[in-house]
């Protein structure tokens, strides 16, 4: 991925425009980070209004989003969701065709949804907007639960700070796990933030993160290569089985099982790109048993091969360096 177009149109939202800019326009050749080509763009060149008041003079049309690598479609007015401009289907429906990256940030996801992109996809959106997309397009599939969604080459984010997560999602497959650390780190923000949208979503008890649950979670990272089931932390954090999957579930937006697949894959992702420590070592470093294993679930995740991954990110000179 070379080449970035990010989208605004007039009542564009500044943080999630930011949020682009902040992941894919800094230079940051200085931590080793490879630089994109990021241009904003718009259906019309000259002032752009923001929802908040101010304006920006976008100097390029839509030409540019027509050969970029990823096209990410800033969030739009609710009152424009039934009447998207059609320049923007367009772009949107040649991306895919030519196998580009996209991308929406919350209710960006309604251009994707309108162009079709989406249909019999899995998608999401801002939790606010569900049922309204839904309603509108209920051919697609939609789940309200989750800061991010990948269905093959697009992604969809839920609202505000989950594009970041969805923009460090993207970036672990193009640039690596260890360069998206240098990155999440520059920007303050966690690389991999597990959980879901359904956090955020009204309560009538609102969801407060324990200590228990935190002291568990870091315990469990620090021993991946361990058997670890729901029993043995659920007596590390003094609960019952039951009464711990619930609360886990309810505060980390995945079952125990789940996130610790997740942390493992993460971990085998940091030993493939550091280190020549052999696949059958760095399953058991991981707790996945064996090298098969290990292949079976990074290929379900990432849709590549461990050993494809170490070809394409492998910093294991520069860290021996």
């Amino acid at each position: 991925m070379k080449t970035v177009a990010c989208i605004i149109q007039d009542g564009f939202a500044p943080f999630e425009f930011g949020v682009a800019c902040e992941a894919f326009g800094l230079d940051r050749s200085d931590d080793g980070v490879p630089n994109f080509d990021f241009r904003v763009v718009a259906p019309r060149p000259g002032v752009v209004e923001s929802k908040m008041g101010f304006s920006v003079n976008v100097e390029h049309d839509l030409s540019f989003a027509a050969e970029a690598d990823l096209v990410v479609f800033c969030p739009i007015p609710r009152a424009y969701w039934d009447r998207i401009d059609p320049l923007l289907l367009d772009v949107a429906r040649a991306a895919v065709a030519r196998g580009a990256w996209v991308m929406s940030v919350c209710s960006g996801s309604f251009i994707l949804a309108a162009a079709g992109v989406l249909d019999g996809r899995r998608a999401t959106t801002h939790w606010m907007y569900s049922d309204v997309m839904a309603q509108m397009y209920p051919q697609i599939d939609i789940d309200a639960d989750v800061l991010y969604v990948q269905d093959d080459k697009i992604i969809t984010s839920a609202g505000t700070a989950a594009g970041i997560d969805a923009c460090l999602h993207l970036l672990r497959q193009e640039v690596g796990a260890e360069i998206t650390n240098r990155i999440a780190r520059r920007m303050v923000v966690p690389p991999q933030r597990d959980g879901g949208q359904a956090q955020f979503i009204d309560r009538p008890i609102p969801v407060v993160p324990s200590d228990s649950l935190a002291a568990v979670a870091d315990w469990a990272v620090a021993h991946l290569r361990d058997d670890l089931g729901v029993d043995q932390l659920a007596a590390r954090a003094l609960m019952s089985p039951r009464t711990f999957a619930r609360r886990f579930k309810a505060e980390y937006g995945a079952t125990p099982a789940a996130w610790l697949a997740r942390q493992r894959i993460i971990h085998a992702q940091r030993l493939l790109e550091r280190t020549d420590m052999p696949l059958e070592h760095i399953a058991d470093e991981c707790g996945f048993g064996s090298a098969a294993v290990l292949r079976q679930n990074f290929g379900r995740v990432l849709g590549l091969t461990p050993t494809a991954y170490r070809a394409r990110f492998s910093c294991a000179e520069e860290s021996a360096a």
